[in-house]
């Protein structure tokens, strides 16, 4: 496939390039700064072929260029899918929405199928299935309120677009840079934890789960998933 990250010079998006160039997919990496500009991305970008790494340089405020580069050039072809991972700091909710629209506008006229990485936020508690992790002050202190409400609303996004192909990925609780494994449990709608409460990922795994998705997609358009050790220790 060639997929096309947007955001991707920020921990996920980085980490779903290299993940995405190891498998021999071809990307397009779209970001707002030139990729030497960005040592994230260079160092992660290690991992993959470098030779099927396109690097563009847009303004996801600009929905003509976005367009443009998912539509590529003679010499990287055109995204079959697009992986959108985005985020401000401090949280920019009309933004989010914003950029979530276009993209999905844009997809659903070139074809292309949209992984949105979005926020735990937008699933259900697993303790209380009528409360949103968003509302739930056992995982969202006051302060991440805005963060978490902004994933919600891009959810809301997705499923109020009825003619784009679409997949709403919410990590869990936490998601950190960490260690590939490789292994990790999927869910759909309710946040997960492991066996010892947490609920976490590192954004290595996470960067599997969203190629394995691409790869082999499910039927659902919620779907989470949680750190999974194959082998606990006894």
């Amino acid at each position: 496939m060639t997929i096309a990250v947007l955001g991707a010079t920020g921990m996920v998006g980085s980490r779903v390039i290299a993940e995405a160039g190891a498998r021999g997919h071809r990307v397009l990496a779209l970001s707002r700064k030139p990729a030497s500009e960005n040592p994230n991305q260079t160092n992660q970008v290690n991992r993959a072929n470098q030779a099927s790494l396109t690097s563009i340089t847009v303004d996801a405020n600009d929905s003509h260029a976005v367009r443009e580069a998912f539509a590529g050039s003679a010499s990287s072809g055109a995204a079959d899918a697009v992986v959108l991972t985005v985020r401000t700091d401090p949280v920019d909710q009309e933004f989010l929405v914003g950029t979530t629209r276009t993209v999905l506008d844009i997809a659903a006229q070139l074809g292309m199928r949209v992984l949105v990485v979005g926020g735990a936020g937008a699933l259900r508690s697993p303790d209380d299935h009528d409360l949103l992790v968003a509302d739930n002050p056992a995982y969202v202190p006051d302060e991440l309120k805005p963060v978490a409400a902004a994933g919600v609303a891009q959810l809301r996004t997705c499923q109020a677009h009825a003619a784009a192909d679409w997949v709403y990925l919410s990590p869990p609780a936490l998601l950190e840079p960490g260690e590939r494994t490789g292994s990790y449990r999927r869910g759909t709608d309710t946040l997960l934890t492991g066996p010892d409460g947490r609920s976490w990922i590192s954004a290595e795994d996470l960067a599997a789960a969203v190629i394995d998705e691409l790869e082999t997609p499910g039927p659902e358009h919620l779907i989470t998933v949680v750190h999974h050790e194959e082998h606990p220790p006894t």
